[in-house]
């Protein structure tokens, strides 16, 4: 880092693997103490959001006020389609933390092949990314590494010139009436949503009391299988992503295992 600094560096760059080493981070940030180099910090291998807001916090303690965020995806076992997982909502929730920092997505490192390269980029617009980090080289099949995420200039320019840059806020010419009236309609919905849920967890309260009258075991995987895949099966017939379903059955199952545990084991009634 100071043979860096003293080179005269314009800008340096924490990479993944480094962001999820506080210690490694803290050590740069000292460096860094009483100068003014503009740093960009990785995303963490792994998706954790803290040691991404962690790393950021301490080189901000360092005095250092021009930061970019730098998500370029994390490292999962058994994804097939990226070759690391984009996890777009720990971005997101970064950038909430930090509204203040820029946020660029790396379609390059998330994709790990270049003809996933237009449709991340365009997604990553259209959350309202501050900009991308795309690798390109002359002759990409020849390059040293990371070979197949890599594109010609040619196709660089390309991507780059069908990529939709819409609007943050809308206009005079957005018909905001409607918008507003959609918005609202998607408040209503929300409030139902968490009423169903709230709704939903009574029930497993008192499927907990039950259980723990008559000494059963809160979880019965015959029945969460039956539960899992009815809920699958049908999001898929009205529309939604499997992966999203997937979340979404995962989550309200842990949170009803959770109500559970707390009545099986601090003999609590429903």
């Amino acid at each position: 880092m100071e043979k860096s600094l003293k080179a005269g560096i314009d800008v340096l760059w924490i990479g993944a693997r480094t962001t999820v080493n506080p210690f490694a981070v803290q050590e740069i940030a000292d460096a860094l103490k009483g100068t003014n180099v503009p740093v960009m910090i990785k995303n963490p291998v792994n998706p954790d959001l803290g040691l991404w807001i962690g790393a950021t916090e301490r080189i901000l303690g360092a005095g250092i006020e021009t930061i970019a965020a730098i998500h370029r995806g994390f490292s999962i076992s058994g994804e097939k389609m990226y070759r690391n997982k984009p996890y777009w909502h720990i971005a997101i929730d970064y950038h909430q933390h930090f509204p203040q920092i820029p946020l660029i997505n790396d379609p390059s490192h998330i994709c790990g092949r270049r003809d996933l390269l237009f449709q991340v980029a365009q997604k990553a617009m259209d959350l309202e990314y501050d900009g991308l980090m795309l690798e390109s080289h002359p002759n990409p099949d020849q390059a040293w590494s990371d070979a197949a995420q890599q594109v010609t200039p040619h196709d660089y320019k390309k991507i780059i010139d069908e990529l939709v840059i819409r609007k943050r806020i809308p206009d005079a010419s957005t018909d905001i009436n409607a918008l507003e009236k959609l918005r609202h309609e998607i408040d209503a919905i929300d409030d139902e949503l968490l009423l169903i849920l709230s709704s939903r967890m009574d029930i497993v309260r008192k499927i907990g009391s039950l259980k723990r009258s008559n000494q059963i075991t809160i979880l019965q995987h015959d029945r969460w299988l039956q539960i899992f895949k009815k809920f699958i099966s049908r999001g898929l017939l009205n529309g939604l992503s499997e992966d999203f379903l997937n979340q979404l059955v995962k989550a309200i199952h842990d949170e009803s295992i959770a109500q559970q545990e707390r009545i099986m084991n601090n003999n609590h009634d429903a």
